[in-house]
């Protein structure tokens, strides 16, 4: 039996509640979980409605690769098992926010129904919102803004999503923004709408 599992001595009873949190923030926490392929626009609009909310008053932080992969999940690659980790990983620390009264808009790929569902369960339902930003491969790929899908085609990198490990879409996502029918202007409006009501205190 491992040590560490017997000698934690929680203190969750003795520290400031979410609720008391929420009520200083003047908002309601949650995950805006925004899954989609490579290029197709997760970031950009979680850029986008972060400064929409933040001219509202609301506190958020932006969750994604290149802050996550850079620092708490460098030690990961991209198989299957470590996709999983790094899942549950950046769920924990959503988590984390969330207790502390902070909207955390989340940009990962996370392609798979069972990823996302690991997710969910570990932040809660109730405060779990996925967003599917939905633009096909060959318009990721003819945006390719990182120059991964070329890559990709060349065979440098391996169990890339979309070419040769699967992306399934979201089957009741809370909202769907189709990036090659929207601007990103149109893309942020409509998550900020969407969520608004759902994260102002009543």
């Amino acid at each position: 039996m491992s040590t560490i599992a017997t000698n934690i001595h929680p203190v969750f009873d003795r520290i400031i509640g979410r609720e008391e949190k929420e009520l200083f923030l003047k908002q309601r926490a949650r995950v805006i979980w925004m899954t989609g392929l490579s290029g197709s626009g997760k970031t950009t609009i979680a850029i986008g409605v972060e400064k929409e909310l933040q001219k509202r008053g609301f506190l958020t932080q932006i969750l994604d690769g290149d802050n996550i992969r850079t620092g708490i999940n460098k030690n990961l690659g991209f198989s299957e098992e470590d996709r999983f980790e790094n899942i549950r990983r950046i769920a924990e620390v959503s988590k984390l926010f969330v207790n502390c009264g902070i909207i955390t808009i989340n940009c990962f790929v996370s392609p798979t129904l069972a990823i996302r569902e690991q997710a969910k369960e570990i932040i809660g339902d109730a405060d779990f919102r996925e967003i599917y930003v939905n633009a096909s491969y060959q318009e990721c790929e003819k945006r390719d803004v990182k120059g991964l899908y070329k890559k990709a085609r060349n065979g440098e990198i391996k169990n890339f999503t979309g070419l040769d490990a699967p992306f399934e879409a979201p089957k009741n996502a809370f909202l769907e923004i189709k990036t090659a029918d929207m601007s990103i202007e149109e893309s942020v409006d409509c998550l900020v709408k969407a969520i608004l009501s759902d994260i102002k205190q009543a």
